[in-house]
């Protein structure tokens, strides 16, 4: 590389520098929004903890009582689900924590690891319904039917209340993963409460296991899509609200953008989207009205992080492969 044309190389690096100070500051911006959706999500899951877990101990308490076994495995299904609030609280008090040297995104992908858990979590727990149910119907067992009727009904009402709780906060994948389990015990009280009053009129006792199998299949599917949305992520995959190639083309059509390049777009958590790029423009002079564009239709798409490189038209070649009797500094071979 010539004397030359290493200057006009130290000074391109320069200007990139320059931006992507400005761009670290709008990333920061979108840090900080993310904050506000994690301060909000933490106390509705603490919240959603403690109805959740204090209906477990009524729960269990009148399973004993009556002798019912349906309440006792229901109020077993709950403590699991306070488990995995208590985890979702804690990763969205951790997502809370500034970035640091050694993160500098911060911590907003641990919520999406508590979804992973809380999603694998629930599958084991459907696994386990679905076993203990076909030793149920293939051994049936005596239910008092106006006493899990009774509490069916009173879990029914406070999981609605919880759900809610949840589903009127932020929807990160933390909160959805934690929604999931209590959706699980809201169709679980309909079940049992729908149980519970077949036992009573008819004193068929298969009717529990039957809709627990019914129950089950319907969150096994709803867990599969959260864990496709939740390894996407954790594979640094486009979202799957954007294309890259519709976003390429919102980057191109700004006005000054002949080209675009190694275009790149990833989660950093349920709220954050983050994109790098380079753009080819007509004139250097145009990138801070280009910058300003881009900014503003990457914003209309959710993506706030973004780290942008402009690149001239008509750039200066900064290397060339070595040919024969070609020397750094030398003419360009022809």
């Amino acid at each position: 590389m010539s004397g030359p044309q290493l200057q006009q190389h130290d000074a391109h690096v320069h200007e990139n520098c320059e931006h992507g100070h400005a761009n670290d500051h709008d990333g920061h911006d979108g840090h900080g929004h993310a904050h506000r959706h994690a301060a909000d999500a933490g106390p509705r899951l603490l919240w959603a903890l403690l109805l959740t877990l204090g209906f477990a101990g009524v729960e269990a308490a009148a399973g004993f009582w009556s002798g019912s076994l349906a309440l006792l495995g229901d109020a077993g299904h709950m403590v699991t689900d306070s488990a995995s609030l208590a985890l979702a609280a804690f990763a969205a008090w951790l997502a809370q924590r500034p970035p640091t040297q050694q993160h500098t995104y911060g911590y907003g992908r641990v919520e999406t690891l508590a979804a992973l858990l809380n999603v694998l979590f629930m599958v084991v727990v459907v696994v386990g319904i679905s076993v203990a149910a076909v030793e149920r119907i293939l051994t049936p067992v005596a239910v008092q039917g106006e006493t899990v009727a009774l509490v069916a009904a009173l879990g029914l009402l406070l999981n609605i209340a919880v759900a809610w709780l949840l589903m009127h906060g932020e929807q990160t994948m933390n909160t959805r993963g934690a929604l999931l389990h209590v959706l699980g015990d809201l169709l679980g009280s309909v079940a049992a409460l729908v149980s519970g009053a077949v036992v009573m009129w008819t004193g068929w006792t298969t009717a529990d296991p039957l809709l627990s199998l019914l129950i089950c299949a319907l969150m096994l599917a709803s867990s599969l899509r959260l864990l496709r949305e939740v390894l996407q992520a954790l594979m640094e995959g486009v979202p799957a609200s954007l294309s890259t190639e519709e976003v390429a083309h919102v980057l191109a059509a700004i006005a000054g953008v002949a080209s675009v390049h190694d275009l790149h777009i990833w989660t950093l958590s349920s709220s954050r989207v983050a994109l790098s790029a380079h753009l080819v423009v007509e004139s250097l002079e145009q990138w801070p009205t280009v910058l300003a564009a881009s900014r503003e239709a990457l914003a209309a798409s959710g993506i706030t992080h973004v780290t942008l490189q402009p690149e001239p038209l008509s750039a200066p070649v900064r290397w060339l492969p070595r040919a024969a009797g070609w020397q750094p500094g030398a003419a360009r071979p022809s």
